[in-house]
């Protein structure tokens, strides 16, 4: 009889948590979409695996027993998976921008980067730009650099000259494939056609097999005219991704010269990043500037960041487009900004420099995307 009573009691206890725990799990999803709604204000996907891991460690601290933190691992990450699809409910009306048609590069970044969100494509980079900077879309996803061709310049300029912040910068590796249409074979074709930087990165593998070259707009743009040609001699050089959205066939995968090719993209938002994110690790802040025309001017520049104790990984010029001559530096500089010793540097390069621009802040650390192609 008592150990019925034992057992009632411990079903009853257990009741009683079950309840509680529903109304908090209730708290917690709550909680998850204002979360949701700041990131899709700030143009930030869902997941920040840093966040996530920071909550584990957080959480099992709490653990009495060290016998039972195997199991609560896996509970609290069930719960968090829980609230990112919660999220997602949320920010899955999030309209993102990109350059280019469907199956073009940058709508393969903008889907990892957020999935379930509406990807809205634009004819050109600077259309991107603008659909956020009117409200139009809470986001575009651009790319800012290539890892052997350099960085793209336009998007450079729309960030030296616009209003928008940039809220992350992930990498995704290139991999280049040669399509055809469904009756090609690849030793009679004779013609490629796509983006100029995909064709430079494949430049070994057409010398090659003396194939001449055509450029397009970009690479999904290049696989849309090969499938409307329907001519087995014209091939184009786009992603895996693109072959199966046009009807294409693969005639050869990994064409591209480099197997380490990578595309850097950014998320430009009309609000800027937090500082909440401020001391992670791999934290990076952009700064565009332009410094006195004279002897040393940019030393001066480069100086004050070194002697503040920050590293640039990045430095590079661009043209004012407004004075002929004339040039500003982008930099991306490691550390954080809204620190004592950020805003010491800051305050001293404003001194130093005729203009500068906190362009943006983001964290590198875990922001890699798999997969994809070039521009």
């Amino acid at each position: 009889m008592e150990d019925r009573m034992n057992l009632d009691e411990a079903r009853q206890e257990i009741g009683e948590i079950d309840r509680q725990m529903a109304e908090l799990f209730e708290r917690r999803l709550d909680c998850a979409a204002r979360i949701g709604a700041w990131k899709k204000a700030h143009g930030l996907p869902v997941r920040d695996k840093a966040q996530e891991d920071r909550v584990v460690e957080r959480n099992t601290a709490f653990l009495k027993d060290p016998a039972k933190r195997g199991l609560y691992l896996g509970f609290i990450r069930k719960v968090m998976h829980c609230a990112r699809e919660y999220e997602h409910r949320v920010m899955d009306g999030n309209r993102v921008a990109y350059s280019g048609v469907e199956g073009a590069f940058a709508q393969i970044a903008a889907g990892r980067i957020f999935p379930g969100a509406q990807l809205v494509a634009c004819p050109s980079f600077e259309e991107a730009y603008r659909a956020v900077e009117e409200g139009r879309c809470e986001c575009a996803v651009l790319p800012i650099e290539n890892s052997r061709a350099g960085e793209v310049g336009q998007v450079m300029d729309l960030m030296f000259e616009g209003p928008l912040s940039v809220n992350g910068v992930y990498d995704l590796a290139v991999e280049h494939c040669l399509l055809g249409t469904g009756d090609a074979v690849i030793d009679n074709v004779r013609t490629v056609i796509s983006h100029p930087q995909a064709l430079s990165q494949c430049r070994p593998f057409l010398v090659s097999r003396g194939l001449e070259s055509v450029e397009a707009v970009n690479t999904a743009v290049a696989a849309r005219m090969v499938a409307e040609k329907g001519d087995a001699s014209v091939a184009a050089i786009a992603s895996e991704e693109t072959a199966s959205l046009y009807g294409l066939k693969i005639l050869e995968k990994r064409i591209n010269e480099s197997r380490s090719n990578t595309t850097r993209f950014a998320v430009f938002s009309a609000e800027p990043a937090p500082e909440a994110a401020a001391g992670r690790p791999g934290r990076a802040f952009l700064l565009l500037f332009t410094v006195r025309d004279e002897t040393g001017g940019l030393a001066s520049a480069v100086n004050v960041i070194s002697r503040r104790g920050f590293n640039m990984r990045v430095l590079r010029s661009r043209p004012v487009k407004s004075l002929p001559w004339h040039y500003y530096f982008y930099a991306e500089v490691e550390g954080d900004e809204t620190s004592e010793a950020g805003q010491a540097l800051l305050k001293e390069l404003r001194e130093t420099c005729t203009t500068v621009k906190l362009a943006g802040r983001y964290t590198a650390a875990v922001n890699s995307l798999q997969g994809g192609e070039s521009i």
